[in-house]
């Protein structure tokens, strides 16, 4: 199937907001917020075709997840509201910084649904790309469990979702989050329909990504303070030979942006221009081996306005304005 439109989506769905995960934690729905702000202040909200997100099939979940993990999350849910009912506290902790409240089963089917919807429209040639405006994120999800402020992996369920319902043979998921995307190469270590390109702060959270890994992951960890010309570089001489070598079918981008060095949650030195030079690059080898298609999925991002300044350069890429 080909692209026919030169069209960019953009999901997202209010359901996302209400997932929260306590007082000044940093993954919170003032993200979103900035990111909305942005594009109506700057016009490019306009030149996107803005679709609802629905909710994911949980068979569509389980190409990525165990069974186990996903009724593990939904029982936990289920408890907290019977918890909440009776009294109880708004949050359950799953680990030291990812909890979740009343919503975010709900939520997190949603930004997985978005991934999915994306995937069809993009497949069915009604969009060249999407971006999915969503969150939880997803890139830290593991087959078996939730990480890292993320429970089920938005991007590896529809990369996972594109080879098994359209019978791709090939896609790629390129994630220039500061973090290790160490859940998505879990996920599609060792399968050789997927190639993963990612850079990384190391030694960093989830202090992955450096140990042996797979043929078809490409992982840079770079030091703390690496700035947008030495990435550049890196990009040029690595990434881009082996996704023109790979030629995929498709890809798929966990868009992190907090390697930007105005984000206090890692210690790069990224700007908006190098998102957008990012984003240009990725788009060439869309339009050269993949019709230009393209399903992006917000991951990190923890300084409002340098993540909606960063988004806001990421679209304007994607959707040519």
């Amino acid at each position: 199937m080909r692209a026919t439109v030169n069209k960019t989506g953009y999901y997202t769905h209010r359901d996302c907001w209400k997932h929260e995960m306590g007082h000044d934690h940093p993954e919170c729905p003032a993200r979103l917020d900035a990111i909305e702000d942005r594009l109506l202040m700057t016009g490019v909200s306009d030149a996107l075709e803005r679709r609802e997100a629905p909710t994911a099939a949980l068979a569509d979940i389980e190409l990525a997840h165990d069974r186990m993990h996903i009724a593990a999350l939904r029982g936990l849910t289920d408890r907290l509201v019977d918890e909440i009912a009776a009294g109880g506290p708004p949050h359950a902790q799953l680990d030291q910084d990812t909890s979740i409240n009343a919503y975010t089963w709900q939520a997190a089917l949603r930004a997985a649904g978005a991934a999915l919807a994306a995937t069809d429209a993009v497949m069915a040639g009604e969009l060249e790309n999407a971006f999915c405006s969503v969150r939880p994120p997803g890139h830290h999800a593991c087959r078996d469990k939730a990480m890292g402020f993320c429970f089920f992996n938005n991007v590896a369920v529809a990369a996972r979702y594109a080879l098994e319902r359209y019978r791709l043979k090939r896609v790629a998921v390129v994630d220039f989050d500061v973090h290790h995307g160490n859940g998505t190469e879990n996920i599609l270590s060792g399968d050789p329909r997927a190639l993963m390109v990612s850079f990384f702060q190391h030694p960093f959270y989830p202090y992955s990504g450096d140990q042996q890994p797979a043929a078809n992951m490409l992982n840079v960890p770079v030091p703390a303070y690496t700035r947008g010309m030495e990435l550049r570089e890196i990009i040029e001489m690595m990434w881009i030979p082996r996704l023109e070598a790979f030629k995929p079918e498709m890809i798929f981008i966990s868009a992190g942006f907090d390697a930007h060095r105005e984000d206090d949650m890692g210690q790069m030195g990224l700007t908006e221009q190098d998102f957008a030079w990012i984003t240009f690059r990725i788009k060439d080898i869309a339009r050269r081996f993949s019709n230009g298609r393209i399903v992006s999925c917000l991951e990190g991002g923890y300084n409002p306005q340098a993540l909606a300044r960063s988004v806001e350069a990421h679209l304007r890429v994607l959707a040519d304005v």
